[in-house]
C-alpha cells in the first residue's frame, strides 16, 4: 500500500476502458480513399460501445458549418456489436459544400462519440477552408440615409439611398468583409432581406464607416422602412417616405386624351378617302375661294389712289350742301311770319330770296278761321252779354 501511495499518477489516455482493464478509443477505417458519386463505400468501426446507434455521413468543408455540410438525405445508421465495433457500406453521394470531405461518424444515443475520416468524392469541387470568426461583436453607432429622388423616379424609375452606418467593434477579433443583411418593408408585410458584403476591415476596439447602398422595386411608394442585421441580430431601422410617381399619373391623363383625339383624327381620314368626290370638289372650291381672295387683294392694292380721290371729292361735295342747307335755314327764319318760302323749281338752283318775299303781300289761308286752329278743340261758347 505505501508502494502504490508513492507511485506517481500517470494520466490514463481518452477513452473506453474494456473489461481487461484496457482502454478503448472509437476509431474509423475506409476501404478507399477516394470515389466516385453514385459509387459505394466501406466503413468500419472499432472502440465504440456496445449496442450503440450511430449516424454516418459526407460532409464537405471538413464539417465545420455543422449538418449543413453534410448529404442528411444519404445518410446511413449501424448499430455496434457486443465488442463495439461495427461495418457497413454507405453512398457516396456529393455533399453539398465544396471539399475537402470527411465520413462523419457520431453516435445518436448514450454518451456522445464523434469521429471523422478525410475522404475525397471525385468530380466535386475543391475549395478552401472558410475562416473561422465569431470573436467579432459588431453594433451601430449611428445610422442615416442618404440621397434624393432624381426626375427619373418621378416617372417611376427605381427609387434609390445610401444607408450610411458609424459601426463600432465590441469583440476581440477584427471583422474582415462583413456580410450584412439589407430588408426593405412595406406598411405591415415582412421584409425582404439581401445580403450585402462590405469590403474593408473593423478592428476590435474601434468603429468605422460602412456605406450600403439600398434600391426599391420601380413605381414604389409610400412609407417604406429600411432594415439591418448582421448575423441574426437586428442592428438598425430607418423609415424612408418615398413620393408618388405622379409622371406616371400625367403620361396615363396625357394618353387617354391623345390616343382618343389621334383615333378620331385617323377615322376621319379613312371617311374623305372613301368619299374621293366630294372631297375633290370641296378641295377646288376652296381653291377658287382662295383665288379670288388674292385677285381682290391685288386690285384693292390698285385701285387705292383712285378710291383716295373719290372719297376727298365726295366730301366737299358733301360739305357745299351743307353750307347751303344752312344758308336756306337762315333765310326762312328772317322772313316775316305768315309766309313761307317757296320751294325751289325742279330746275332752279337757288331758292327765292328774301327781298321779293318782302315785296308780296301776305295771303291768308282760305281754311284758316280766327279762334280755330288745326288740331286744337272748339273752345266753350261765350256766355251771354
Amino acid at each position: 500500500m505505501a508502494l502504490l501511495a508513492a507511485a506517481p499518477l500517470v494520466p490514463l489516455p481518452a477513452g473506453r476502458a474494456a473489461a481487461d482493464g484496457s482502454v478503448l478509443t472509437p476509431a474509423v477505417t475506409l476501404d478507399r480513399k477516394e470515389a466516385g458519386k453514385g459509387g459505394s463505400l466501406t466503413v468500419s468501426g472499432t472502440g465504440w460501445r456496445p449496442g450503440t446507434l450511430l449516424t454516418l455521413l459526407v460532409c464537405g468543408q471538413n464539417m465545420i458549418g455543422g449538418t449543413n455540410a453534410c448529404a442528411n438525405a444519404d445518410g446511413r445508421t449501424v448499430t455496434t456489436g457486443t465488442g463495439g465495433a461495427f461495418r457497413t457500406d454507405i453512398p457516396v453521394t456529393a455533399p453539398p459544400k465544396p471539399c475537402p470531405c470527411v465520413v462523419h461518424v457520431a453516435t445518436v444515443t448514450g454518451e456522445a462519440a464523434a469521429v471523422d475520416a478525410p475522404f475525397a468524392v471525385a468530380g466535386h469541387p475543391v475549395a478552401p477552408l472558410p475562416r473561422r470568426t465569431g470573436g467579432e461583436r459588431l453594433g451601430v453607432l449611428g445610422a442615416r440615409l442618404e440621397g434624393s429622388s432624381g426626375i427619373l423616379t418621378w416617372f417611376g424609375a427605381p427609387p434609390r439611398r445610401r444607408l450610411v452606418l458609424t459601426v463600432g467593434n465590441l469583440g476581440t477579433t477584427a471583422a474582415e468583409n462583413p456580410v450584412f443583411r439589407v430588408g426593405t418593408s412595406h406598411g405591415v408585410l415582412a421584409p425582404t432581406w439581401e445580403e450585402r458584403r462590405w469590403r474593408g476591415t473593423v478592428p476590435a476596439g474601434r468603429r468605422a464607416k460602412v456605406a450600403l447602398d439600398v434600391e426599391l422595386a420601380a413605381g414604389a411608394y409610400g412609407d417604406y422602412l429600411v432594415s439591418l442585421k448582421y448575423g441574426d441580430k437586428l442592428l438598425v431601422e430607418e423609415p424612408w417616405d418615398v413620393s408618388r410617381p405622379w409622371g406616371v399619373t400625367l403620361f396615363w391623363i396625357l394618353l387617354g386624351v391623345v390616343v382618343p383625339a389621334g383615333l378620331f383624327r385617323a377615322g376621319m381620314a379613312v371617311v374623305d378617302r372613301l368619299r374621293p368626290g366630294e372631297v375633290g370638289a370641296r378641295g377646288k372650291a376652296a381653291s377658287k375661294a382662295r383665288k379670288a381672295r388674292k385677285a381682290g387683294a391685288t386690285g384693292e392694292a390698285g385701285r387705292a389712289p383712285e378710291a383716295r380721290k373719290a372719297r376727298k371729292a365726295g366730301l366737299a361735295a358733301k360739305s357745299r350742301k351743307a353750307r347751303n342747307a344752312r344758308k336756306a335755314r337762315k333765310a326762312a327764319s328772317g322772313a316775316p311770319e305768315g309766309i313761307k318760302p317757296s320751294p325751289a323749281a325742279p330746275g332752279g338752283s337757288e331758292p327765292p330770296s328774301s327781298a321779293s318775299s318782302a315785296a308780296s303781300p301776305p295771303r291768308p289761308l282760305p281754311w284758316f278761321a280766327p279762334g280755330t286752329a288745326p288740331g286744337r278743340p272748339p273752345g266753350p261758347p261765350a256766355p251771354p252779354a
